[in-house]
């Protein structure tokens, strides 16, 4: 059984959209507070999703969406990579927790609220729920990575 280009682009947007629930499900039902570096992962996940969705529905310059949305998961997994270890680091070492997003939008000039929301604070330290020993964060590294993959290989080896 072989899958079109157009099926393995929209697969990889529904999972994206999966991700999506999934951390809506966290918050929303579990009450899990997002902090600042999961909020990037979420807006990482949507963009990629996006282009994989475009890629689907618009053949002509799937390549160049397929390739966007393998370096946005790559960006995505940078920014899971970081987090995983802001969670490992020792006690003494995690950087002090900021104010809220809310505050930070309101009151930060545009520059510092994007280093905030790449860097991460104390409070994306915290390790709120794990699964087979690996935290969110490193689920979503995963991800990430699987993305980049399913991405590049739809985009280049499956067309």
């Amino acid at each position: 059984m072989s899958l079109s280009p157009r099926l393995g682009f929209f697969l990889g947007f529904a999972f994206c959209a999966s991700l999506l629930a999934v951390a809506a499900w966290f918050q929303f039902v579990e009450k899990l507070a997002p902090c600042p570096l999961c909020i990037t992962q979420r807006i990482f996940v949507l963009a990629v999703g996006l282009f994989l969705l475009a890629a689907a529905l618009h053949q002509r310059f799937s390549r160049v969406y397929g390739t966007l949305a393998g370096v946005l998961a790559l960006g995505g997994a940078a920014v899971s990579a970081r987090h995983v270890w802001l969670q490992n680091l020792p006690e003494e070492e995690v950087p002090a927790c900021g104010p809220g997003l809310g505050y930070v939008f309101e009151h930060f000039p545009l520059g510092e609220t994007v280093r905030l929301l790449f860097s991460g604070t104390g409070e994306c330290s915290e390790v709120l729920w794990t699964f087979l020993g690996l935290s969110i964060p490193a689920w979503t590294l995963i991800a990430f990575l699987g993305l980049a993959l399913w991405a590049f290989w739809n985009t280049w080896c499956n067309a």
